[in-house]
Order: C-alpha cells, then sequence, then structure tokens
C-alpha cells in the first residue's frame, strides 16, 4: 500500500484496507487562530499527525481530517471575535461527523478512532459518535474516542517542558504545547518572531456573554508562547504518541 492516508489512495487501495480489516482514524481538528506565530489549522495538523503516527504502527488508515470545528471559546480558544477563527455549530459538527462515521462503516470499516484536537469539539466529538453507533445498530463496530489527544504527562515531562510555566490547559492555547509540538511537527510554518507571552486580565472558570475583553487577549495566544521550543516539542511528541498507542493496540489487542 503506497500510503495510509485515505485521501491519497486510490478505491483499490481501500477496498484491500477494508479486505484486510484495517481500522481508520478520523482527524478532528479546527480552524482557529493561533495567535500571531501559529496557523490557524493548527489543531488539524497536530490530530493528522498523531492519527499518522498512530497509524503506522497499528495496522491502520487514516481518514480525511474535519478542518472546522465548534465554537471558539475565550477561555480555551480566545474566542470567534478573532479572523481567521471559522467554526460551525455543535448539531452541525455533530450531524457531518456522525454522517462521515456512518459512510465509512457503510464501506465496511469496523474499527474506528476519533482524535480530536480542538478542545470545545469534545463533548459533540462523542455524540457524534454515540448517534452513528446507534444508526448502525452494528455489534461488531467499535469506537475509540479521544476527546483530548493527551491525558497527562508524566512528571518529569511537566518539570522539562514547563517548569513554573503551567497554568493549565486551557490557557495553553497557542502557547508552550502547541508551539512546542509545531516547532517539532512543522516549524516552516512558525512564526517564532512574532511569538509573544500573553494572559487574560482575569481568568474565570466560567463562561460570559458577551464576552468582555478582560477574559481574553489581544495577540490571541493565552500564555507564555515564546517559552517553546523545538526540543521540548520532541519530548511531548514521544509521550503523547506513547500514550495513543497504548490506549489503541489496548482496546484493539494489536
Amino acid at each position: 500500500m503506497r500510503s495510509i492516508k485515505m485521501w491519497e489512495m486510490t478505491r483499490l487501495d481501500i477496498e484491500a484496507a477494508i479486505a484486510a480489516n484495517m481500522g481508520i482514524i478520523i482527524p478532528v481538528g479546527s480552524t482557529e487562530q493561533h495567535g500571531y506565530h501559529l496557523p490557524v489549522s493548527t489543531d488539524t495538523i497536530i490530530a493528522v499527525e498523531s492519527a499518522v503516527a498512530v497509524a503506522r504502527e497499528t495496522n491502520m488508515i487514516v481518514a480525511p481530517p474535519i478542518v472546522y470545528g465548534c465554537k471558539s471559546r475565550p477561555l480555551s480558544g480566545g474566542g470567534e471575535h478573532f479572523k481567521g477563527t471559522v467554526s460551525v455549530k455543535g448539531s452541525v459538527f455533530t450531524s457531518l461527523l456522525a454522517n462521515v462515521i456512518d459512510e465509512l462503516i457503510t464501506d465496511g470499516f469496523t474499527k474506528i478512532v476519533l482524535f480530536n484536537g480542538h478542545m470545545e469539539n469534545a463533548a459533540f466529538i462523542y455524540e457524534a459518535a454515540y448517534e452513528a453507533h446507534q444508526q448502525s445498530r452494528r455489534s461488531d463496530v467499535t469506537f475509540l474516542v479521544f476527546d483530548m489527544l493527551v491525558n497527562g504527562f508524566s512528571a518529569a515531562t511537566m518539570e522539562n517542558v514547563f517548569g513554573d510555566d503551567f497554568a493549565g490547559w486551557g490557557l495553553e492555547h497557542a502557547a508552550i504545547y502547541e508551539t512546542s509540538l509545531m516547532l517539532h511537527l512543522k516549524p516552516e510554518l512558525v512564526d517564532m518572531a512574532a511569538a509573544v507571552d500573553d494572559c487574560p486580565e482575569e481568568v474565570t472558570w466560567y463562561d460570559i456573554l458577551p464576552a468582555p475583553k478582560k477574559i481574553t487577549t489581544k495577540s490571541g495566544s493565552l500564555w507564555k508562547a515564546t517559552k517553546a521550543s523545538a526540543e521540548k516539542g520532541a519530548i511531548l511528541w514521544q509521550e503523547q504518541v506513547e500514550s495513543l498507542l497504548a490506549a489503541v493496540k489496548k482496546e484493539f489487542n494489536r
């Protein structure tokens, strides 16, 4: 097989993958501003690269990504007012993803994995998988839903990467974690000369609509982007992929 990326495969390649009982990973991202220094495709890129890394080791292929995500929230994505953030309604997102899953099941895939790279998608991804599962009425179809690409890092990694600069995953938007991963995966798309450290004037644990300026930032980065590095990205990437691999292999006995 020339590629494990479905969008690079022919119909015959896909038929062969189904006949071999290969599973499929659907990367789900967003089109969302990521500060002055990262592309709006950041969430999608990280989800796709994670899917490819895991698929290579688990006899799976990677479906074309879902590139439009659910509403960007000020507390974790900066907010909808930033140009370049193109979101869809939760109902539209759920319907689209459930429809895609249903089509893949109809084609014959029975092992379906969802990788989410955009925090705001989490509940809607599960809803879509549940809807598709109910619709299919197939007992031989198994879903794995990863509403986050990481369930936490080891104490050593947290210390090496963040030190005293970790303020919570919500504020890591366009900050150390995402910037470091992008420097490791796609350095040509990162403009570190434009990276800034930023922080909301007030960090709340609840949302406010309409969103006041005090709970977001001017730059769109919510924390310390300048502390990122490719070396930190490599550390994060290795542990993240190992964690995802372990979970997929465990559930599919690979």
